[in-house]
Order: C-alpha cells, then structure tokens, then sequence
C-alpha cells in the first residue's frame, strides 16, 4: 500500500471518529443536588379528652390523656411541662363544657367538685339560677321542645283587679318580663342525652342576674309564668333586661264568649 492511499484512509478515519463525537452530543452534566436543612419541629404533650365528656359529667383518669401538640398551639392549654400531674388533678372534676374525644382541656372547662354543686359550677360569674314551675305537657310551655341551652322569653299572665272590678269581668293579662333568657336545666336535665329532643320535667332553671331573680320571683307569686322558645338565630342579641311593653289584655267572661280587648 502505498503512502498516498494511507493518508487517505487516515484522514478518513479521523473525519469518522470527529463526525461520531459531534453525533453523540456533549454528556450532560448531573443536576446540583440542593440540600435543604429541616427545621425541628417543637412539641409539647397537651391534655385532651380520651373520651366523649358530657356537660356536667365527672371526668375520671380514663377520659383524659396526653398528647403530643405543635408547642406554638399549645398556648392556654395544660401541658405536661407545666403540670405533670394533670390527669390526678383533674379526676373528679365536673365538665363546665361537653368536650369531644380529642379536644384540648383547658382550665376553665373544668372546676373541682369541692368548690360546688353542677349547677353552681353551670353558672358564669354573677348569675344566678331560679327554677320556675312549668307544665310538662307543655300547656304552658312550647309543647315540651324547650331544651337545657335554649333561650325562652319570659312571659306572665295575671289577674288585674282594677280592671275587673270596673268591668265586671275577669281581665287577664300578658306581659313579657324577660327576653333572651338561658335555660340551664329542665327538671333534673343539664343537657340533651342520647339524642332526646323532648326534656320532660316539671320545673325550668333559668340563668338569671340578682335584679331578674327578684322579678321573676315575685311574678311567681302574683300569677303564673310561661316561657316562649326563641329562634337559634336571635341567641347571640344581648336582651335579657326586663323589658316595658304595651299589655296585650285578654278578657274573659265568665259566662259567654272570651273577647279580645
């Protein structure tokens, strides 16, 4: 072979093996692994209900337990930290509030037996609680639908002597003492249980001020009182100051037709 048919060849040879490196392309290079630094994440076991807790109920050890919580959230609560023998300390205690399995215990929703009674323990700062007699079959109330937690206006019915006597008739009337007023109990009943929507009892606990009790304490004595259910939607209007209307008198006659006058 001669010198001349070498160099070709050669030359042949290199422009192949340039052409296949061009072909294959330039190797791509690894992508920068990005390292991110995690954060710790700070806890802290918080007292929550092991169990459904009914309001009024007693709580025992087996309705409460610790767990564990974002230590930012956990502002309010009773922490292991801050008190290790919860779940002592508060057995015995009553419920002030249902608290539903898994809810955080906070100190207000719960009171030591000691200190009172369940009702005592229902009643906020500077209320009272008055039970007023009602009918059970709901003559006097609405239908017997009156649950503990609903709000009632207060209303009493009387005989007004002066205006008998002028007429001749009997005149009742009507007035509204109380608006917006919290029922804390019917009969022996805190709260609805077991999915009861009628609450039978004989009596109704209202929440009332030391001003109201005084009211309503007297109109028990001068006539009878009735309660009338509130929509769930007026709950929250602030009204539960004894109100001045406009009487609505109804006369009945002893013998005849009652009227409206």
């Amino acid at each position: 072979m001669n010198t001349a048919r070498i160099l070709v060849l050669g030359a042949a040879l290199t422009a192949g093996g340039i052409a296949a490196y061009l072909a294959s392309g330039t190797p791509e290079q690894p992508a920068p692994v990005q390292v991110v630094q995690q954060q710790s994440l700070k806890t802290a076991d918080v007292l929550v209900a092991a169990n459904e807790i009914p309001l009024g109920a007693t709580v025992t050890e087996k309705d409460l337990k610790w767990q564990t919580w974002p230590q930012d959230g956990a502002a309010g609560m009773v922490t292991k930290a801050e008190q290790g023998n919860a779940l002592k300390d508060y057995t015995g205690t009553i419920a002030r509030m249902p608290l539903i399995a898994g809810e955080p215990v906070r100190k207000e929703k719960l009171v030591k037996a000691e200190q009172g009674g369940v009702m005592s323990a229902l009643l906020p700062s500077g209320s009272r609680a008055l039970a007023i007699t009602i009918d059970n079959r709901g003559a006097n109330t609405a239908g017997g639908f009156i649950l503990p937690n609903d709000r009632v206006d207060v209303i009493r019915i009387y005989r007004d002597e002066a205006a008998t006597k002028v007429q001749g008739n009997d005149v009742m009337v009507s007035e509204t003492l109380l608006r917006n007023v919290r029922v804390l109990a019917i009969g022996q009943n805190i709260q609805e249980r077991n999915g009861e929507k009628v609450v039978v009892g004989e009596t109704a606990t209202l929440e009332l001020d030391p001003r109201q009790v005084e009211t309503v304490i007297l109109a028990q004595r001068l006539g009878q009182l009735s309660l009338s259910l509130r929509s769930l939607q007026d709950a929250g209007k602030p009204d539960t100051a004894v109100t001045s209307t406009d009487d609505t008198n109804l006369t009945v006659v002893r013998y005849g037709t009652a009227s409206q006058r």
